[in-house]
């Protein structure tokens, strides 16, 4: 099923980068899942975690992970640490770099947290996503994988000159995926088309 969806995204040019097609080809999916729905780990579907959320589409993960242009030496901000699978993806692609996943429901860090044992450059913290890791700021990369309302300014802020955000905005129940670089006057905002997030928690969420 993993081969099966790595020939389907190369078949269709989805996804191109070859270090994150390695990082899906050894992070095991299941590792990060409820015993319950391990058989169904390389379905392309989101399952449930704990507390009501979600573990992403192994497509949406991908294509959000492609778009952060990740480089081994990077510092990147994760809002929404779930289970742990995105923050383990890019640990394997960040790997003289460090990873700060950041998750408001204190059930799912401790999940994210034993999940991400082995990985010793990713740093869960329990605390409100969406005003972000000011005292590490600025961040090469940030991605956000809840649905946010609108583009997060807190944020932005803590993201470097020539930097990228990912994120999807809009209502509760549909969402633009935006990539966004920061320049110096301006946003460069690019549009991956209409995905659906859980809503982002915390004090700039819904």
């Amino acid at each position: 099923m993993k081969k099966t969806l790595v020939k389907r995204w190369l078949k269709a040019g989805l996804i191109t980068d070859q270090a994150l097609l390695k990082a899906f080809e050894k992070v095991q999916r299941e590792d990060f899942m409820l015993p319950e729905y391990m058989e169904s780990a390389y379905m392309d579907t989101a399952l449930p975690i704990l507390a009501n959320q979600t573990i992403s589409q192994p497509t949406t993960v991908m294509i959000m992970i492609q778009a952060l242009e990740l480089k081994e030496t990077e510092k990147v901000l994760e809002i929404g640490s779930g289970s742990g699978y995105n923050a383990a993806l890019m640990a394997e692609m960040v790997k003289k770099g460090r990873i700060y996943t950041l998750e408001i429901i204190s059930e799912l860090a401790d999940f994210a947290k034993k999940n991400l044992q082995p990985y010793g450059n990713v740093e869960v913290i329990l605390s409100d996503g969406s005003i972000g890791l000011k005292e590490k700021a600025p961040f090469d990369k940030i991605i956000i994988t809840a649905a946010s309302p609108r583009i997060p300014d807190t944020l932005l802020k803590q993201l470097k000159i020539d930097g990228i955000m990912v994120v999807p905005v809009g209502s509760q129940f549909h969402q633009e995926m935006l990539v966004i670089r920061k320049r110096k006057e301006k946003l460069d905002i690019k549009n991956l088309g209409s995905f659906m997030f859980v809503p982002m928690k915390g004090k700039e969420g819904y």
